[in-house]
């Protein structure tokens, strides 16, 4: 029997400052490469996009995030893997909607069909639905691009509201609109426009999104799982199941057609590699990154011990598991930075880094605040570090 190749933690390293675009002899011209480099950008929180974007740019700048996100629309936001929403490539967006989004939006219309029945006075069933959204999308057509508050006017039964979480002391009321909204995009029909505000803003109006075409849906998953090992590789069968929210069946199917080969990481453990990407790869040199909450290369694997010091997680993570923001050297994150009130970036070293890294890691605070300028960021998931950096 032949042995498994043997990737060590330098070599995962080496693979993530090349590959993640995070070695400054390696950031990318255009934020279309850094999303098709990460295979998608976290886009929950608005300033995700730019701050994932911008640390990777060798230019960096928030109007050439927003001219590919609401000008060339060459950026897709999809609800998709892990039901979280993530901006993607439109080259890359068929297989993402085939092989993750369109499952999860057939759930999501499920579950709002049970809440309008059960938590509405309104008399709604599937078939007032469907014309309500017929509706919508007549009126959104006609306007070009509107908020939800700007559409009830023409749909006044975008106003109702439905009950959450009834009997619960958390219950409340959310309108039909914004549910239905959101439906609407997972479906993608609509899109969101450029925000009312600054690129920090949640404030935004709807589109008409152009047409997704559909791809069969085991190509598509065979399709992202090649692209997340050719930028996460090697990793485990544990770390896709997780990033991709997948079944272990369509993850284990999805890695065989992708051709992946088994090697042996660290400690033993077995990962998945492409077979083209068994040698090993030169080092990239010493570097440093901070990378905002929810950045996608904290967020890229379920098994972190090669790249994140187990101590650290209780300072960098909330509750739910999401990453605030974190300082990075040489492959490994060191600790975490914020924002103060007066604009200032601040960070704070959780492990001893040493001069060389310190200097760097400054200049890289500084790139950061010259590109973000006046605008204030405050991640929506706050973690304990940032908040005592804002103090």
């Amino acid at each position: 029997m032949t042995a498994r190749p043997r990737v060590s933690d330098d070599q995962r390293r080496a693979r993530l400052a090349r590959r993640h675009l995070l070695s400054p002899g390696h950031r990318a011209a255009s934020v279309e490469d850094v999303a098709d480099a990460l295979v998608g950008l976290h886009a929950t929180d608005a300033a995700t996009v730019y701050l994932s974007a911008c640390a990777r740019l060798a230019e960096p700048s928030h109007t050439e995030v927003e001219r590919a996100l609401y000008e060339d629309v060459t950026l897709v936001k999809l609800l998709s893997m892990r039901r979280t929403i993530f901006a993607v490539s439109s080259g890359l967006a068929p297989y993402v909607s085939s092989s993750t989004a369109h499952a999860i939006a057939v759930r999501e219309r499920a579950q709002f069909v049970r809440f309008l029945q059960q938590g509405t006075e309104g008399g709604w069933d599937e078939r007032r639905l469907a014309r309500t959204e017929r509706e919508v999308l007549d009126a959104l057509a006609a306007r070009g691009e509107a908020t939800t508050a700007e559409l009830a006017k023409d749909v006044p039964a975008l106003r109702e509201t439905i009950a959450v979480s009834v009997g619960k002391p958390y219950e409340s009321r959310q309108s039909v609109g914004s549910r239905l909204l959101r439906l609407l995009a997972s479906d993608g029909h609509v899109r969101r426009g450029r925000p009312r505000g600054s690129w920090t803003s949640s404030l935004y109006p709807w589109a008409p999104a152009p047409r997704i075409p559909e791809i069969d849906v085991r190509e598509a998953k065979a399709e992202l799982a090649g692209r997340w090992l050719g930028s996460f590789g090697p990793a485990t069968e544990a770390d896709l199941k997780w990033w991709t929210g997948w079944t272990l069946g369509d993850t284990r199917r999805a890695l065989a057609d992708a051709g992946a080969v088994e090697v042996e990481l660290a400690g033993g453990a077995t990962g998945h590699a492409l077979p083209d990407d068994l040698d090993d790869v030169p080092p990239a040199g010493p570097w440093a990154a901070l990378l905002p909450g929810l950045d996608p290369t904290p967020m890229g694997w379920r098994g972190r011990d090669w790249y994140l010091s187990p101590d650290l997680v209780p300072a960098l993570f909330d509750r739910a598991g999401n990453v605030g923001p974190t300082v990075w050297w040489d492959g490994r994150v060191v600790g975490g930075w914020a924002q103060r009130a007066n604009g200032r970036i601040v960070w704070r070293p959780l492990a001893d880094v040493g001069r060389e890294a310190a200097s760097a890691i400054a200049a890289e605070a500084a790139r950061l605040a010259e590109w973000v300028g006046d605008v204030r960021v405050t991640p929506r998931f706050r973690t304990p570090l940032e908040r005592e950096l804002v103090r």
